[in-house]
């Protein structure tokens, strides 16, 4: 197990668990689809632990987005 995972300053970082657990998931779909890492020396390190150092090192962070625009009513 990646040691980083079992300290709580990463999953308050991003704010919880499941979040943490998305982004990891995200992020390394994009890695599988050709993306590349955005932190530098990366050799030895397997894709979940450059997920990992990108997160510690802000490279890659929660998108909360913001708030879908609710449909206006219209009077019948």
């Amino acid at each position: 197990m990646i040691e980083e995972l079992k300290d709580t300053a990463i999953i308050k970082k991003v704010g919880g668990r499941f979040k943490l657990s998305a982004i990891i998931q995200k992020r390394l779909l994009e890695m599988m689809e050709g993306g590349r890492p955005l932190i530098e020396n990366t050799e030895g390190m397997t894709p979940m632990e450059i997920v990992i150092e990108e997160i510690k090192q802000d490279k890659i962070a929660p998108d909360y987005g913001t708030p879908a625009e609710k449909p206006k009513k219209e009077p019948f």
